[in-house]
């Protein structure tokens, strides 16, 4: 439970009478044996006042009883459904309504709190609806379908209160803006209502506020709690240090130093950037001493196994438990003593969440030990424990345009008894989401959910409300079920269940990595190596095979690519640049100074407000490297953007490589034209932001992309149902979705949902926006060109990218081993000489 952490040092047994609110709450904590902080007791005079807000504060430290006990203690009659309590997991539900019942004895014995979810039994669910609780705990997804039922508006009346906890979490997203437009009819429903939020790693508390709250009269009040939570971050340092890294090894050699980190402490959580790295690290752990009670847990794991895994920590019987993101938020496991982060966190706001799930005790220090995959991560896991102790975290911008989750909404509030077209106009516009949303596009959306819009208005499937006297309602019962059982934003890949031949359940895999294997192949997943027996299509049926560290393949998700933020990009950068100068320089960098020192020797070191890039010549033919450090997706843009306008004047075959901190282009030619048409001018015009997105659309077969994002955008604005089951299902829901898309395009080109869907494509393949800030930065910085006659330290990774790219893997290590002690021994000269 998340908890205040001052202590007294002594336990009462009964709250005395208290003269009001604030006093009953303070009360109760010292029965606690805990004291009250002053930002808790700012948020409960908040509270008493009718203030809505957001609580920004560290985890441990006691956002949720800031809240909670403002809310117990206000003396609100028990009346059914006082309070809504929003998680964005339901894993996260179990543990809060363990937190919000410890109160209520003592401070509000009449109130009750039950959770609903999508795995609340259908008999508990007609039971809440016959007795509502006091509070309910419930998702995004389930509230919005509350609010298309029926009695929504007498359900909600005697409202008083919505919590939404982890509000960075949905923040910038289409469950964010499905929440925007849910509160938006609760305070419809339920004038007066008050909205808090809870967060601990925000950057842009203003607009995170104004987005959660709407637009009230009044401004909303922003609560920080001045509590520094202590935390120890550390790096484990790799001997020797290589001046020439690459990724892909996954750090194993840092094995030794992992299980010597783990020894001595009771429960540990080590964290992975990816599932397939997760899958990686619990077999090598298992491997190296088998004697541990470990646990695996990521999101594709059946959810009985990853309840085993928090139930195994939250009673301390696990040494450790190997774990994604999937254990990033809420959950408290107060036995955790440290946490180790496999990786470069790759942002600041991940490495003080991650941190914080450390040391949830009164007092405790939480702690967190870097394990960087290669020497460039050093740099990243220094800049990001040093932005962490500066206070600065990333911003998360609300969403906005989203049309889609519009048009499910319009729909659910027809559901549930209609609307008037002006009223719901101006409550919608109530949302950071869609403040700027102006008629045209509102009588667009309009006109979608009552006949799918011009091309698909001979068809009755696609009209969904219908006006009467003034009013529009859902056009019937089965068009009410069916849009029922689509409510929600949550997309999903294609995916395979994988089973026990002999019966039970073990997760989900990409249909794109199961259909690579044949019967007979060895893969690891859910921490066991198994042997696929038979593929149907629909399921992967499974036997366990003999463990083995070799030929052995690991499934790859889609959702694991994650780039290094903006914010930590330009401290990463910062660092490269001063190197060791800065005194005393932190072990990572005096780790890596040769490598920086070889940098600056071969080529030069990156420097802010400038854009390096080296033109160098080997047998592999002309290399142009280029270093925005703007993160993996924007460079995956920005490459493949570069290499069509060069082909685009001069036709050429290009292949390209990414990685966080540049990109590489390569060719059979020279690169760089000669003469006055090349130069800083040829790269000038290569990365104009001018004709920017056309350009995209069209390197990158935007419409073919565009034609895949359509499915999604369809799904949750309700042209196509739901998901298919296993493969067959999906590749009919794509094959739907792609009629639809190609009917639109033909009959309906100006309908806003294909605009839609070329933006979202853009955006989550390449942060289209965050791309064309980082080209209008560079338009603004000095170029610095360099011709080095060999590769750069920072080059090589590049390099061995590329040569991954072309080659078994086998031969790709061979070859990048080779060229790494080449250059190795290279480097040793030059300082031997220098020396």
């Amino acid at each position: 439970m998340k908890q205040a952490v001052r202590q007294t040092g002594r336990k009462r047994t009964s709250t005395p009478a208290a003269a009001g609110p604030l006093d009953a709450a303070a009360a109760w904590c010292r029965d606690q044996g805990w004291e009250a902080f002053p930002f808790q007791r700012e948020v409960w005079q908040a509270l008493a006042d009718g203030e809505s807000g957001l609580v920004h504060a560290p985890t441990g430290t006691g956002k949720t009883l800031a809240v909670w006990l403002g809310a117990v203690a206000a003396g609100w009659t028990p009346q059914p459904l006082r309070v809504v309590w929003l998680t964005p997991l339901r894993a996260l539900v179990a543990d809060t309504a363990a937190a919000l019942a410890l109160p209520l004895p003592q401070l509000a014995p009449d109130w009750t709190v039950a959770t609903r979810t999508g795995d609340t039994p259908t008999a508990a669910r007609r039971a809440m609806r016959m007795r509502p609780p006091t509070a309910m705990i419930t998702t995004p997804e389930s509230l919005s379908l509350l609010l298309s039922l029926e009695d929504a508006a007498d359900a909600f009346a005697g409202l008083r209160l919505v919590v939404v906890d982890e509000w960075h979490e949905l923040l910038s997203s289409k469950r964010g803006v499905q929440t925007e437009l849910a509160l938006a009819r609760l305070r419809s429903l339920a004038p007066g209502l008050q909205t808090w939020g809870l967060s601990a790693t925000l950057g842009n508390l203003d607009e995170a506020a104004t987005a959660l709250v709407g637009t009230p009269e009044s401004s909303p009040r922003i609560v920080r709690a001045d509590v520094p939570r202590q935390l120890e971050i550390e790096t484990l340092i790799p001997t020797p240090m290589e001046r020439f890294p690459w990724a892909g090894h996954m750090g194993m050699r840092l094995l030794p130093q992992v299980v010597q980190t783990l020894a001595p402490v009771a429960t540990s959580l080590v964290f992975t950037n990816t599932r397939s790295q997760a899958e990686r690290w619990f077999e090598a752990l298992a491997r190296a001493r088998p004697d541990w009670n470990l646990a695996l847990h990521h999101g594709s794991i059946d959810r009985e196994l990853r309840t085993a895994a928090e139930d195994g920590l939250r009673l301390g019987r696990l040494k450790a438990v190997v774990a994604t993101g999937s254990l990033d938020l809420g959950v408290d496991f107060g036995p955790v003593e440290q946490v180790l982060q496999i990786g470069s966190p790759k942002g600041i706001a991940r490495l003080l969440q991650r941190a914080g799930r450390s040391g949830h005790r009164p007092g405790a220090v939480g702690r967190l030990v870097c394990v960087p995959t290669h020497a460039l991560e050093l740099v990243e896991c220094a800049a990001a424990r040093q932005a962490a102790s500066e206070g600065v975290t990333e911003p998360r911008q609300p969403l906005t345009g989203a049309l889609d989750v519009l048009a499910q909404h319009i729909v659910t509030v027809a559901c549930s008894g209609g609307f008037r077209e002006e009223e719901l106009f101006a409550e919608v516009r109530q949302t950071a989401a869609f403040r700027q949303l102006d008629q045209a596009s509102w009588q667009w959306a309009m006109d979608f959910a009552a006949r799918g819009g011009p091309a698909l208005a001979a068809y009755p499937d696609f009209a969904r409300i219908r006006e009467r006297f003034g009013r529009w309602y859902v056009a019937g019962p089965a068009i009410a079920r069916r849009h029922r059982m689509s409510i929600g934003t949550i997309t999903s890949d294609a995916a395979v269940e994988v089973k026990w031949l002999r019966g039970g359940r073990l997760g989900t895999v990409e249909e794109s990595f199961i259909s690579r294997l044949n019967e007979g192949d060895r893969f690891i997943f859910a921490g066991r190596t198994l042997r696929l027996f038979r593929f149907d299509g629909l399921t992967a049926w499974v036997r366990l095979a003999k463990a083995s560290a070799v030929g052995v393949a690991v499934p790859r998700w889609n959702g694991g690519r994650m780039p290094l933020s903006t914010l930590l990009a330009s401290h990463v950068q910062k660092l490269v640049a001063e190197g060791s100068q800065r005194q005393p320089p932190t072990a990572e960098m005096a780790a890596v100074e040769p490598l920086l020192d070889t940098q600056a020797a071969w080529s030069c070191r990156p420097q802010p407000e400038s854009l390096l890039i080296e033109l160098v010549a080997s047998r592999d033919g002309h290399h142009a490297f280029l270093y925005p450090f703007a993160g993996r997706l924007v460079h995956e843009g920005l490459a493949a953007l570069v290499a069509w306008r060069i082909a685009q004047q001069s036709p050429a075959t290009l292949v390209f490589t990414v990685n966080d901190w540049g990109f590489q282009i390569l060719g059979r030619q020279p690169i760089t034209p000669g003469g006055a048409g090349g130069g800083e001018a040829f790269w000038r015009r290569m990365l104009s932001t001018e004709g920017l997105l056309e350009d995209l659309l069209a390197c990158l077969n935007g419409t073919e992309m565009a034609r895949r994002q359509f499915r999604e955008i369809a799904r949750v604005a309700g042209l196509i149902a739901g998901h298919g089951a296993g493969r067959k299902g999906d590749r009919n829901l794509q094959a739907s979705a792609g009629l639809l898309f190609d009917v639109l395009e033909e009959h309906d080109p100006a309908n806003m949902l294909l605009a839609q869907a070329r933006r979202e494509v853009l955006e989550a393949q390449f942060e289209y926006r965050r791309l064309d800030a980082a080209l209008a930065r560079i338009a603004a910085e000095e170029i610095q060109i360099v011709e080095p006659r060999r590769l750069s330290p920072l080059a090589f990774p590049l390099w061995a990218e590329q040569i991954h790219s072309r080659l078994s893997t086998q031969g790709w290590l061979e070859r990048i081993t080779e060229m790494a002690r080449e250059l190795e021994e290279t480097a040793a000269c030059s300082s031997s000489r220098e020396a």
